[in-house]
């Protein structure tokens, strides 16, 4: 039988307490894990669609088969998940600043653990996204400059909504175009965001990438009984 409640794990980080939950939902009847860093609510298993939207429509808007793909944010696993699943998806690379989280992942205290850990095309490495996109060297220690087909990036909340303020330059047209050095030509990258499109992030995107455009992705939310609407960003890199 569920618990009403229960705290699975609780970890002090660098950027804040890091708590992950079981807790049973009466209005959908089972259990959902969450996520939690401080009061912010990180991640919920009762709310995936655009997670995996977020991996869906980018690896569809990309024109290439045998695809290798970077992932900033592991979470929950679902975006990871939805990649690999992919019929184009031949290597992931996932990178979490967060090691509790790849942890539960490993020990297998998160359902998708054993799935993610035993696919040989998936790589998960603690790091900060951020920074290495900001780096020459990139994302993969092990191949530096090393170029992706796709890069998903599934951390703050928004653009305009960090979890922390040193992510913030991310968003600008210099970390992007530092981001786009990461990315091979006729590349794409999929960012997800909480909120509505916002025309001003899209402005910068558009002036970074050959094209750039919005996805909303709307799903019912039975806590507020109502249709909720997240977004992912799409932007594509020029083609050679």
């Amino acid at each position: 039988m569920s618990k009403y409640f229960e705290e699975l794990d609780y970890c002090p980080t660098a950027i804040g307490a890091l708590s992950l939950r079981r807790r049973l939902e009466p209005l959908v009847g089972h259990d959902v894990i969450e996520l939690k860093l401080g009061d912010e609510f990180l991640m919920s298993s009762l709310f995936t669609a655009s997670e995996v939207a977020l991996a869906n429509l980018a690896l569809d808007a990309h024109k290439g088969d045998a695809l290798q793909i970077a992932l900033g944010g592991l979470g929950l696993g679902y975006t990871a998940k939805a990649a690999l699943d992919h019929r184009k998806t031949t290597s992931l690379t996932v990178i979490e600043f967060l090691d509790p989280i790849v942890r539960w992942h490993r020990e297998e205290i998160l359902p998708l653990g054993a799935e993610l850990f035993t696919d040989p095309r998936c790589q998960i490495i603690v790091g900060d996204f951020f920074a290495l996109s900001d780096s020459v060297n990139g994302f993969d220690a092990s191949n530096p400059g090393r170029q992706y087909d796709v890069i998903l990036i599934d951390i703050d909340h928004s653009p305009n909504h960090h979890l922390n303020p040193v992510s913030a330059p991310f968003y600008s047209q210099g970390g992007l175009e530092r981001l786009r050095n990461h990315l091979n030509p006729g590349g794409v990258v999929g960012l997800w965001s909480d909120d509505r499109p916002d025309d001003d992030f899209l402005a910068v995107l558009r002036a970074t990438f050959s094209e750039a455009w919005p996805e909303p992705v709307t799903f019912d939310n039975p806590l507020l009984r109502t249709p909720y609407t997240q977004t992912v960003y799409l932007a594509k890199n020029h083609e050679i």
